[in-house]
């Protein structure tokens, strides 16, 4: 990526953050506009593009358990909205080719309309993670049918192109056998530097050159593999690690799709129809999650995350070009409907809130009486004290305070793994997730509670509850974990009282080590001789 690109790539992504849209839109604009001057896509952007969605996937995999994807209300969701949606599509372009508004006959409807019914893994995670809500139920919803439209994309990458895996491709199903042989490679990685390099190999070499070798999507491979590792505890800190290296490369991924092309504008008359479609699709994946049981904000806000086309369209619809199947022109209609369906995904997210909030009054009538056990409204009893983010720092207060309330102490976790340890260790412990906007109204009992302690690691997480207090009218003590000062600040404007975790920590280390240089003279030497 040459210093124009990046110089081009910054101002964009700095001049729409300043509006409060995410910088990938921006990166999509300057892709646009470099296009749009006559500049060609060099070739070793698109494998820097392909290295940031790779390293993207693999940190993801980091935090996520396989048997997530065996979940009905995942795989079956994926499938169910998989096959309606190609349906509905298929209808909905045949009629609009049926009006002279779009060209192509049937097999190019199909192909068309099978290319529309994914949605991007990379935008999507993206969002979530810029939002800190990776980890929350609807999130994970979404990551989980993402992983599974990739296995449907395997299937027809292999069948369309005639290609058959390996035939010693079922042979990847062993990998998890060889678990305890990379989490003792693991344990041995005890710098940053080796964790990086650790997390390179296992992404690029134990994912992506294995796979790809044996006929799958590589990209997959990654994501698999990062799951294989996901309950080794350096995975965090590898995924903390390659943080900033896979922001930068995905930079290069949003300037590949901006620097497709610009449109004639029979095209972009086109791809602003496959956007205006749009909401059918983002209807379809609400009203399939409800019949799973889950509320309507789980509903909305999985739905609008998943709110996209795909980069694997442009795969379908480049493969049916090949083969005479569709028109070459569909493959710039597709790259722009889906750079739009980006723009349009990006503002929706934003107002997330917002939008669930308006449309709540018409979707009521879709939410299920009998809930899914991890929606469910929380009964919190007559808790005195609720402790939202049991890790570590939770923990740690909750025995410090169970001294003094006892049963009265109330920790909640988005993680239902971690809930059942805390549970099995005999911690009064459940399942919760405080950045949802309808916790404090589905709270029973909770005229006893007194303190509320804020201990989750993200920093938005901890701020949404703190707001979502103050509008539910909460009068009693609130403190709360930050680590930067403009955290802190954000939050004593709530009236919060605030425990800057490094601050606090060097002064209580400070107070340790003065402890000891004061007690020291005071006791004696083991080179001395004792008293007799």
């Amino acid at each position: 990526m040459s210093a124009a690109f990046i110089a081009l790539a910054f101002f964009f992504g700095l001049l729409i953050s300043r509006v409060g849209l995410p910088p990938m839109v921006g990166y999509l604009l300057a892709g646009f506009a470099l296009h749009a001057v006559g500049v060609q896509t060099p070739s070793n952007l698109h494998q820097i593009a392909d290295l940031g969605v790779t390293l993207l996937l693999f940190s993801i995999g980091l935090k996520l358990k396989i048997k997530t994807l065996l979940k009905p209300e995942i795989w079956g969701a994926a499938s169910i909205h998989m096959l309606a949606t190609i349906v509905i599509f298929a209808l909905l372009l045949s009629s609009a080719a049926a009006a002279g508004l779009l060209a192509g006959d049937a097999k190019t409807t199909v192909i068309v309309a099978f290319a529309l019914a994914f949605s991007s893994t990379v935008f999507t995670i993206k969002v979530l993670e810029e939002k800190g809500d990776t980890s929350s139920l609807y999130g994970r919803l979404a990551i989980g049918i993402l992983v599974t439209q990739d296995i449907f994309a395997v299937l027809f990458l292999s069948l369309a192109q005639g290609k058959i895996p390996a035939w010693w491709a079922p042979a990847l199903l062993l990998l998890p056998v060889l678990r305890p042989v990379i989490y003792k490679l693991l344990d041995w990685c005890g710098n940053a530097e080796l964790q990086s390099l650790a997390g390179l190999v296992l992404a690029l070499v134990g994912g992506v050159a294995l796979f790809d070798a044996a006929g799958l999507k590589p990209d997959l491979g990654a994501l698999l593999m990062g799951m294989l590792v996901a309950g080794h505890s350096r995975a965090d800190a590898i995924s903390k690690t390659l943080f900033n290296l896979k922001e930068l490369l995905l930079v290069g991924f949003f300037l590949t799709i901006g620097l497709n092309g610009l449109p004639s504008l029979s095209m972009l008359v086109m791809a602003l129809l496959l956007v205006l479609i749009l909401p059918v699709k983002v209807w379809l994946y609400f009203w399939v999650l409800s019949r799973f049981g889950l509320r309507i904000r789980t509903g909305v806000l999985a739905a609008l995350s998943l709110a996209t086309y795909s980069e694997f369209g442009l795969i379908v619809v480049a493969l049916g070009a090949k083969e005479g199947l569709v028109p070459p022109q569909w493959l710039t209609i597709i790259a722009i409907a889906l750079s739009l369906s980006f723009a349009v995904s990006a503002v929706l997210n934003n107002y997330a809130e917002g939008v669930y909030r308006w449309a709540l009054p018409m979707l009521t009538r879709f939410e299920k009486r009998r809930l899914h056990p991890d929606d469910a409204p929380v009964d919190i009893g007559g808790a005195r004290v609720l402790i939202f983010g049991m890790g570590r720092l939770g923990t740690g207060a909750y025995d410090h305070l169970h001294a003094e309330y006892g049963s009265g102490v109330l920790g909640i976790d988005h993680a239902a793994d971690r809930v059942i340890e805390h549970q099995q260790q005999g911690r009064n412990t459940i399942v919760g997730d405080a950045t949802d906007s309808d916790f404090w109204s589905k709270i029973r009992h909770d005229d006893a509670l007194e303190l509320v302690l804020l201990a989750m690691p993200n920093h938005h997480g901890n701020l949404f509850a703190a707001n979502s207090l103050k509008e539910r009218g909460y009068t009693g003590k609130v403190a709360a974990v930050a680590k930067f000062q403009e955290e802190a600040d954000e939050l004593r404007e709530l009236g919060i009282e605030v425990f800057n975790i490094f601050e606090e920590a060097g002064a209580g280390f400070a107070r340790h080590v003065l402890n000891i240089s004061r007690l020291g003279p005071e006791r004696p030497s083991r080179q001395q001789p004792l008293p007799l």
